[in-house]
């Protein structure tokens, strides 16, 4: 549509070239009319795009929604129709309770995503002390997962030094818990998270979760963090998730200030995911940097 517009608009001032009226209507005609074209395309595609997210969300959702609730169901139906003995019962509503999780996390994700989306950013925040959230959030996840004690590692690069933001603890604590769901989710082989709280430029902390597992090959690296995103990878696409855990990092780390960021060698050789919040500076810090 563009080459026929130039067509027709070179067409236009050979034939009308000895005429003001007709060249001064004529160009200007033209000229709105391929920016027309292009801004249409560019929305249409933009729609296209949009709707395709949509509809990668819906089925996700509907799979992490179906399986659970098929699961919870057919155990019910089980203990309605037939005697059960009392072990077995147990392990009947240890699945059911685990499927409840499941379904929770699903639908709290969902509106988290939601409400980051219509959120203002006048808030009241209060210092968080990193390292101890996050020695909370390793203890919740191993708890969740059932992980061994050596599954996820803690290195504190500076171990007397306050690591400190503030920012609101809430959203903090669901930034480093869907970090550590996704490492351990996307690990199906080797269970090994290290998580890393560093200080990067005397102003940023710095959270890295890495992890040893499916890896994301690095033309995705930056689109894993789009809503409702899923790397088109059999491994990836056979793991439950909506696409909205790491868009719920960016957009909470963002928000306070930071943002977040991924590096992997490739597909099958693990993840590192790195968040940088800005750091509350202690007097004591802040007077030795005026010092030196």
């Amino acid at each position: 549509m563009l080459g026929v517009a130039a067509v027709l608009n070179v067409g236009w001032i050979i034939l009308n070239w000895r005429r003001i009226v007709p060249m001064v209507v004529g160009i200007p005609f033209f000229a709105l009319l391929m920016v027309g074209v292009v801004l249409n395309t560019i929305f249409l595609v933009r729609e296209v795009r949009r709707n395709e997210r949509h509809d990668a969300f819906l089925n996700a959702v509907t799979h992490e929604l179906k399986t659970p609730i098929t699961s919870i169901r057919l155990y019910l139906e089980t203990l309605q129709r037939r005697e059960v003995p009392e072990q077995k019962r147990r392990e009947f509503y240890s699945v059911m309770l685990e499927d409840t999780n499941w379904l929770l996390a699903t639908v709290e994700q969902v509106l988290k995503a939601g409400e980051l989306g219509q959120r203002t950013q006048n808030q009241v925040r209060l210092p968080v002390d990193m390292r101890a959230l996050v020695s909370e959030c390793i203890e919740r996840a191993r708890i969740r997962h059932h992980l061994d004690a050596g599954a996820i590692t803690f290195e504190n690069s500076d171990s007397d030094v306050p690591l400190v933001v503030r920012g609101n603890r809430e959203e903090l604590q669901s930034v480093v818990m869907n970090l550590l769901d996704n490492s351990v989710k996307y690990s199906p082989k080797a269970m090994e998270i290290r998580v890393r709280l560093s200080i990067r430029d005397e102003a940023w902390i710095v959270l890295s979760v890495a992890d040893s597992g499916i890896g994301i090959p690095a033309a995705h690296l930056k689109r894993v963090f789009r809503r409702f995103y899923r790397a088109p990878m059999r491994s990836v696409l056979r793991t439950k998730g909506a696409g909205l855990g790491l868009f719920i990092v960016r957009t909470i780390a963002r928000q306070h200030g930071g943002d977040a960021f991924a590096e992997s060698p490739g597909e099958g050789r693990g993840t590192i995911v790195s968040v940088q919040l800005p750091r509350i500076l202690s007097q004591a810090t802040h007077k030795r940097e005026l010092t030196a």
